[in-house]
């Protein structure tokens, strides 16, 4: 339910040319989702990336809020390490989410910690990034993650990203700082690289990666984000970041299949395999000791 007044403007604009797509296409499908994604965004900063002039004209990553925004916006400030503040937006409702849709945020990404314990992340992301578009790779390495995490206690759920890749989310109660949750993230990381040597790396640089599977644990960061699940992508025919259930990653597996012209239909035929996703959350804290 809607409380305040948000006008909407230039809902004709195309946003995706190819796909003919226009603002209100966008608008209208923040509007649809907005019950499945809100529970993603709440009381977390986000990073807003947004295209004013179109997916084909330069956008920008926006961190700090605007003048304008009005002021029954939800904000939290962070305290920077060079004595500046950053006034994030929360998306806390329904409103808040459109009026930014509204100005062009396409896709937000959001923070791994939440505003009541901002320095200690309540999930960990793996974000598998294969080299080249051959995905079976993609798969087993996610899989060979699933099969550790199942194997110390832990339970991971996975995303397809809308981009090039998948994401996997291990939800963790918020006891542990930053740090030794990067630490345990590129512990475990590392332990999938010996098991997969041919196949996976946690190389940073590209042209190191031989076509291999980057394993990206660098995000288990303070400040860092993650796409949120059920956020559009910048990408023709409007991909979107689509939890997953694991027997969805097959060999024929496309993080870009679902689009904002499909994905209710996969929705209404489909159980939410995220469903529990914040009450499962597991201590890591006898385990990050002893992997």
């Amino acid at each position: 339910m809607m409380n305040k007044k948000v006008e909407f403007s230039n809902q004709d604009k195309i946003i995706f040319p190819k796909a003919k797509l226009t603002k209100k296409a966008i608008i209208d499908y923040y509007k649809k989702i907005a019950d499945y994604i809100l529970p993603h965004l709440k009381a977390r900063p986000v990073t807003l990336e947004r295209y004013p002039e179109g997916i084909n004209k330069n956008g920008f990553f926006q961190k700090n809020k605007s003048d304008y925004f009005p002021n029954w916006l939800d904000f939290f400030e962070i305290n920077n390490k060079d004595g500046t503040t950053t006034d994030y937006v929360l998306i806390n409702n329904v409103d808040s989410l459109l009026f930014l849709i509204n100005q062009a945020v396409i896709t937000s990404h959001i923070w791994l910690s939440q505003k009541n314990d901002i320095k200690k992340p309540d999930k960990i992301v793996f974000d598998l990034d294969p080299t080249k578009k051959d995905y079976r790779n993609l798969v087993i390495i996610a899989k060979s993650i699933k099969k550790y995490l199942d194997s110390i206690g832990l339970v991971a759920y996975v995303m397809s990203t809308g981009s090039n890749g998948v994401h996997i989310i291990l939800p963790i109660k918020p006891e542990l700082s930053f740090e030794q949750i990067h630490e345990f993230a590129k512990k475990i990381s590392e332990k999938i690289v010996n098991k997969n040597p041919k196949i996976a790396t946690i190389e940073q640089r590209k042209d190191k990666r031989d076509g291999k599977v980057f394993i990206d644990y660098l995000r288990n960061s303070y400040g860092q984000t993650s796409v949120c699940p059920y956020a559009i992508r910048p990408k023709e025919n409007a991909p979107i970041a689509t939890p997953l259930s694991w027997d969805e990653l097959t060999s024929s597996f496309n993080p870009q299949r679902y689009t904002i012209k499909n994905i209710f239909r996969r929705l209404a035929q489909k159980n939410n395999p995220w469903k529990d996703i914040y009450t499962n959350r597991k201590s890591v804290k006898k385990i990050i000791n002893n992997i």
